[in-house]
């Protein structure tokens, strides 16, 4: 009898030791499923923005440079509260074929958090955003507040990658761009893997490629250098991974434009003030790339063709 009681809690305990496997096994196989199901907040390339500081005597030239280059046109300017502590900006919206600005130019110091975030990204809802940040590995650097027509948060991603992330009261509509810009990103060699992953995480962003490419992209003639694109709901992303080791303007421009006519674009920003920093410079892709400064020191990469 008691020889027939071990066995049964043998058998008992070799049941409930393949029921914990199969469990495990099945958890397993349902992580991906559960991370790839996260929430997909980001709306749409038109609705990004690069984020441009200037000085209060700056800003005319700058916007009026930069629209008469690449064409659209910027919303009426006025004096707002954008940050969830006292502080004063002239803003404009910025609107282009090739990419869309929102510029400040604050009439009062700058609060904490701010002037370092490199975008604005439209979500669809700021708390799920937020969450799917954190949830990806991003800090947050400012937790969501009201501003005049809506919410935002600001978060940093590994490498130091600032970011804001927004969402309007009344939703805007805006036409696609004629070109979608890419946000480009200088990570270092010991946070690259990391950024990607969590952005790539957060934003449900595809890797269109990761490869070795000629330095000379970013001022590194003669070596070669990684360059990871990336694409998503949120638009491009170009990530160089570096030693940090850059002459300048590389490193120090937050966006390049995809343009048609690449002389002809370069005429209309000296034209309209702006300074050329780089000629352009045939890439391994076969395109051209140039970097430019225009009035008010917003530095950007200009290129012809997609820079794959």
């Amino acid at each position: 009898m008691l020889a027939a009681t071990f066995q049964e809690l043998s058998m008992a305990r070799t049941f409930f030791q393949l029921r914990l496997a199969s469990c495990a096994v099945a958890l397993a196989l349902s992580l991906p499923l559960l991370a790839s199901a996260a929430a997909n907040v980001a709306v749409a390339p038109q609705y990004d923005t690069t984020h441009v500081y200037v000085s209060n005597d700056k800003i005319d030239a700058f916007v009026t440079s930069f629209v008469n280059t690449f064409g659209g046109q910027a919303s009426p300017r006025a004096v707002f509260t954008v940050t969830p502590t006292p502080s004063k900006t002239a803003s404009q919206y910025v609107q282009t074929p090739v990419g869309m600005l929102s510029v400040f130019a604050f009439q009062t110091p700058i609060p904490y958090g701010f002037g370092t975030e490199r975008t604005g990204y439209l979500v669809t809802d700021i708390n799920q955003a937020r969450n799917a940040a954190v949830e990806a590995g991003a800090d947050v650097t400012v937790e969501p507040f009201d501003d005049p027509i809506g919410k935002d948060v600001l978060v940093q991603w590994a490498g130091g990658v600032n970011m804001q992330l927004y969402w309007h009261t009344k939703a805007p509509s805006y036409a696609p761009l004629h070109s979608v810009p890419d946000n480009r990103v200088y990570v270092s060699h010991v946070s690259a893997d990391k950024f990607l992953k969590q952005f790539t995480q957060f934003a449900h962003a595809t890797v269109v490629s990761d490869a070795k490419v000629d330095g000379g992209e970013i001022g590194r003639n003669g070596e070669s250098v990684r360059r990871v694109h990336l694409t998503s709901n949120f638009g491009k992303m170009t990530v160089f991974v570096t030693d940090g080791k850059l002459t300048f303007p590389y490193g120090r421009e937050t966006t390049g434009y995809q343009v048609d006519d690449m002389a002809a674009t370069l005429k209309k920003a000296t034209d309209n003030g702006a300074t050329i920093l780089t000629p352009p410079y045939k890439t391994s892709a076969g395109n051209s790339s140039a970097m430019i400064e225009f009035p008010g020191g917003y530095i950007s990469e200009v290129h012809d063709g997609a820079a794959l």
